[in-house]
């Protein structure tokens, strides 16, 4: 028994999905349906520039399609479907591709749109993210008391929070967690992501997500907002509107996951950030990334012993 783990934005590199292109006909057959739906995707997948490849709007669809590549590929040699999935931020919509709930093609299409919308809600540079790393969530909470125009956006690990917002009020808040010792990281990132900033673009996109079926998952899907498996179509369809404006509660996913007797843990595509999340918020746990033939063997060979 594993759980599938799809990674976000942030884990993208110029060349993401190529050796598997190459050596797996499941994971082709997935990236000439992506380079179809979105024509000059693969080649910015694949050539780059690293700047274009960064864009939000292209971001987000090469890491849908690198994802569900490499999740089709260990399908393809063998590999079984999972019990759980879960996906990070973006990652959320590459597992309901693999469980059946959204259509490549149309995940695809909304998710360039989600993209285009997040970086339009707010004009660049206005907007600020930043790691906060070394100080428990509770005395993050503390810190930000009071201070307006920043929130909690991503519950990464243990010791490992994202705070979002509008840039001085984040510059603010840096301040003082770092009076409390915190080590704090600004994220090389063009919009306030899950803050209440993005309301624009969780508007725009409820009006084409409205357009588009959603079946019911194969396999339990969390939802990043309630950091539980959804499995109503109707329900996830709101649920991925929500996360637009809402923390990503990756720690309570985790632990929820454990709690159900999960042990391992496969990250499907490119990089391997979750994989490093896994291991520092579970201590039993064995995770393992899928981007390419050699780790994909070696995932094979771990999920089945």
């Amino acid at each position: 028994m594993y759980a599938a783990l799809f990674p976000g934005q942030g884990s993208q590199r110029v060349g993401m999905g190529r050796a598997l292109y190459e050596a797996s006909a499941a994971a082709k057959e997935v990236l000439d349906r992506a380079e179809a739906a979105l024509p000059g995707l693969l080649k910015l997948m694949w050539e780059g520039p690293e700047e274009a490849l960064t864009l939000t709007e292209n971001q987000q669809p090469a890491l849908l399609a690198a994802g569900y590549a490499a999740y089709r590929a260990f399908l393809e040699a063998g590999g079984k479907p999972p019990a759980l999935a879960a996906g990070h931020s973006l990652g959320e919509w590459t597992a309901h591709v693999a469980a059946g709930t959204l259509e490549l093609e149309d995940a695809l299409r909304l998710v360039r749109l989600r993209g285009r919308y997040m970086q339009e809600a707010v004009p660049v540079g206005e907007g600020a993210m930043a790691a906060v790393l070394k100080l428990p969530l509770e005395e993050i909470q503390k810190a930000l008391e009071g201070l307006k125009g920043v929130e909690i956006a991503n519950l990464n690990a243990p010791e490992q929070t994202v705070i979002s917002g509008r840039r001085q009020a984040v510059e603010e808040a840096a301040e003082r967690l770092k009076e409390r010792r915190a080590r704090v990281v600004f994220l090389p990132v063009s919009a306030p992501f899950h803050s209440s900033l993005m309301a624009p673009a969780r508007e725009r996109l409820a009006q084409d997500l409205a357009q588009v079926p959603l079946k019911r998952p194969r396999f339990p899907v969390y939802s990043n907002v309630t950091a539980r498996p959804e499995e109503d179509p109707e329900r996830i369809r709101t649920l991925l509107l929500e996360q637009i404006t809402a923390p990503v509660r990756w720690v309570e996913i985790l632990r929820d996951m454990e709690a159900r007797g999960v042990k391992r843990f496969l990250e499907f595509g490119s990089g391997e950030v979750l994989k490093g999340l896994v291991s520092r918020t579970l201590k039993e746990a064995q995770a393992l990334s899928v981007q390419d033939p050699d780790s994909l063997k070696k995932a094979l060979e771990v999920e089945r012993a």
